[in-house]
């Protein structure tokens, strides 16, 4: 089984907001919790460029290594989830993670924070797949219907790709090999009005 990996083609990603909003919908996400952001850098300028994040599902997770109660766990094909019913919300998981993913819906102290949230790459959780469960407390379970989860789905450039690691690698190669690379792509002098 390869890893499942997430990727954001920064050349094709326009800032729309449909992989937010997909996954805010279709996984009934309340009000103050993202598991899915769309961040912009070089806003207005030549070379704006923005790119979707979430949970990376890392090979080596920090937030695994620091959660203390062994409440975040990674399935065999790299996909890295939250246990509700053991998590405590002790926040140490959202400081040891680069790309901010844990999510807590409540306040700020230790333990009144509520329960950890983050991307489950539409996989479910540590519930019955399919289960009232599953459902209310982690959302859709689309890789267990063979699905790709709701925020790729939804991408309207194919930007954000998600699936076996090898396989969506192959695809970023292919795109970058066709329009070349940054600065030297064809159009981008024309587009930028550089001479």
């Amino acid at each position: 089984m390869g890893r499942m990996r997430f990727l954001c083609d920064v050349d094709r990603c326009i800032d729309c907001g449909g992989c937010v909003v997909a996954c805010k919908e279709g996984h009934q996400i309340p009000v103050g919790v993202n598991r899915r952001r769309v961040i912009t850098i070089n806003e207005g300028k030549p070379g704006e460029k923005s790119i979707s994040v979430a949970c990376m599902h890392c090979s080596d997770a920090p937030c695994i290594a620091v959660c203390p109660v062994d409440a975040l766990y990674q399935r065999e094909d790299g996909i890295v989830l939250v246990n509700k019913d053991v998590c405590i919300g002790c926040g140490y998981c959202f400081f040891a993670c680069p790309f901010g993913a844990p999510q807590f819906p409540k306040g700020n102290s230790f333990g009144a924070r509520g329960v950890m949230d983050k991307c489950t790459f539409c996989a479910g959780g540590p519930a019955e797949n399919f289960s009232d469960k599953e459902k209310r407390l982690y959302g859709q379970n689309r890789i267990a219907e063979g699905k790709a989860p709701l925020c790729a789905s939804m991408c309207a450039t194919k930007a954000l790709l998600a699936g076996d690691a090898d396989k969506i690698a192959n695809i970023y190669r292919e795109r970058g090999f066709k329009r070349g690379s940054g600065a030297n792509a064809w159009g981008w002098d024309k587009a930028y009005n550089k001479k």
